[in-house]
């Protein structure tokens, strides 16, 4: 302790200028006390030792003097703990002191300190600090404490010596055991070790800042865009927070899919033909990424606008985050021509489709981000045809009937089951019982519904926990049109639609086929006259498994059309309906 704090005192330990401030609570604060007290651990810190030159633009610690000398190592990591140890040791909050008492441990009996912090504040008109009885030793004493800033490092024995004195009103034996007490305590204060990572001054600052973001354990944890928010108002004289706030009125919306921090400086490193992620942020060129704001703002706009024309509306429903800042930096290369935008905007539609669709985004997400990017650049600048590696269907094929039944539950982060509800509402998704289309202001309405109820697969079914969850039996219908059906079978409800709405059999087929959901198959059930258990739930898996069949193969021909970058999913739809001929035939047998 000794060391860490004649470098903080000497300004010779500094903080990197993309750290954030002090964000410990009062209570993180004394845990870390209590523990310092009890002689327990309390993390390790990350340090980078200090050159000729700084890597990075430093600010003394909060609460350090004036340095009065030069800076050796830059504190990445523990930024949190030692600013508490340096402040509460020194009695620097303005709202709070802690103090340490003694309680008997609950299983010895033996005495083991605990440290509290006393809320203070002042009056109007008034400069002193409340409550008073924290400043008088007495009192402090018969309410059974002692300042924590005696068994500071630097705390000299006179200083120990005056305080106990003072708290013993004229009782030496009450003195000389506080005396005992405390100088016991700043022996083991002194001693305490704050174990450290140090990175040598030969580190490259691109491996520096991987280190400390795959290390940083503090409550607090700081993005990619924290730290270069910093290095760019040094550089530019601009504020990124102030850009940020600027997007949120370029391009409305953006909340609803990512953090825009870290969107923007992927975008600007494609733009810079460098990968998006965290080791790029810092070879940005700075001044050119305050330069480009505007571009790279319409950029990020047009993608929201690409995403909500199809129907992708949140970050719930995206299948991969991969495709954000590629869509964002594309629009840089996007023809101005008519005929030519159009070819454009079919090309990059058949990319997001078929990143929703193939594996190649399961892995590695960014690196092959980068490479995509940089074919659809050249593609849409007249150099290649298609020269992205996602349109090679030997590496990267589209999914087949088997894949999509095996797809699991949107609600997931599974890429292949969001992207089978994204086609679903591509297709337009009206709830089956209030007609409304799927929008991003009526999506907040919508719950996961299952087609065949999960209770009665997992009951007369006799399906395992969980056989329900499957992308093929989902459809995103309002709350109160999910309450409605629960676990009926899907038969009564869709009777209870036709007949009960007047809605009649084509209107409720309708709103099916706007779902991408085949009225045949899913018009199944009278599984409750089948009085025979075991018939009755061979029955039951039996019409499932027909049903997500079914559905799984007239999907592949509307995959296949969004993936070529098409619209007209509902056409492809009805279409397959031939194609599924045989299994229709089943069903009716």
């Amino acid at each position: 302790m000794p060391e860490w704090f004649s470098r903080i005192e000497s300004g010779q330990l500094r903080l990197p200028r993309f750290q954030r401030f002090e964000a410990w609570g009062a209570s993180e604060v004394a845990n870390l006390l209590e523990a310092m007290v009890r002689e327990l651990p309390a993390g390790a810190a990350l340090i980078l030792e200090v050159g000729d030159q700084e890597k990075f633009i430093s600010r003394i610690m909060s609460g350090a003097p004036t340095p009065r000398e030069r800076v050796t190592e830059h504190l990445l990591d523990g930024q949190q703990r030692l600013t508490a140890l340096w402040k509460s040791l020194n009695d620097l909050y303005d709202d709070r002191t802690y103090l340490v008492r003694f309680e008997a441990d609950p299983e010895t009996g033996n005495p083991v300190p605990c440290v509290d912090g006393q809320a203070r504040w002042r009056k109007e008109k008034d400069d002193r600090l409340f409550p008073l009885w924290c400043n008088d030793p007495t009192e402090l004493n018969q309410r059974g404490y002692f300042p924590i800033r005696l068994v500071r490092p630097n705390a000299s024995f006179k200083e120990i010596l005056d305080w106990c004195g003072a708290a013993a009103a004229g009782d030496s034996s009450v003195k000389d055991a506080l005396l005992g007490k405390v100088t016991e305590m700043k022996e083991k204060v002194t001693a305490y070790n704050v174990p450290y990572l140090s990175l040598p001054a030969t580190t490259r600052k691109e491996v520096a800042l991987d280190v400390f973001i795959k290390l940083n354990t503090s409550s607090v944890r700081l993005t990619a865009f924290d730290i270069v928010v910093a290095e760019v108002e040094e550089a530019t004289g601009q504020s990124l927070h102030d850009l940020i706030n600027k997007l949120h009125q370029q391009a409305p919306g953006i909340d609803r899919y990512v953090t825009p921090g870290e969107l923007l400086l992927q975008v600007a490193a494609l733009r810079e033909d460098k990968p998006p992620t965290q080791a790029s942020f810092q070879r940005l060129d700075l001044t050119k990424l305050v330069d480009e704001w505007n571009a790279i703002a319409k950029g990020i706009s047009w993608m929201v606008s690409l995403l909500e024309d199809e129907k992708v509306f949140d970050a719930a429903r995206l299948p991969t985050v991969a495709i954000l800042p590629v869509l964002g930096a594309l629009h840089a290369y996007m023809p101005e021509a008519l005929d030519a935008r159009g070819n454009a905007k079919a090309l990059v539609k058949s990319y997001l489709w078929r990143s929703f669709f193939t594996r190649r985004y399961e892995n590695t997400a960014s690196t092959r981000a980068f490479q995509d990017f940089r074919g659809l650049r050249d593609t849409l600048r007249g150099l290649k045809a298609e020269s992205a590696p996602i349109f090679n269907e030997v590496d990267w094929p589209l999914p087949t009937a088997d894949e999509l039944f095996r797809a699991r539950w949107p609600k997931t982060k599974d890429i292949l089951g969001r992207a089978i509800l994204a086609a679903a509402l591509k297709a337009g998704g009206r709830d089956f019982a209030d007609d409304e289309a799927a929008t991003k202001d009526h999506l907040a309405n919508r719950e996961y519904h299952h087609l065949f109820p999960a209770s009665l697969l997992a009951g007369s079914g006799g399906l395992p926990e969980g056989a329900s969850y499957k992308a093929l039996n989902c459809a995103l219908v309002t709350w109160r049109t999910n309450r409605n059906i629960s676990a009926k079978e899907p038969v009564a409800y869709l009777r209870e639609r036709t007949e009960g709405a007047n809605l009649g059999k084509e209107t409720v087929k309708s709103r099916l086929r706007s779902h991408l959901i085949p009225f045949e198959t899913l018009n199944a059930g009278g599984w409750e006259n089948i009085s025979d258990a075991v018939v009755k739930a061979e029955r039951i898996r039996s019409d499932f498994d027909a049903f997500l069949r079914n559905r799984a193969s007239r999907l592949l021909p509307v995959i296949k059309t969004l993936c070529n970058g098409k619209d007209d999913v509902l056409v492809a739809w009805d279409n397959s309906l031939n194609a599924c001929a045989d299994v229709l035939e089943q069903v009716d047998s």
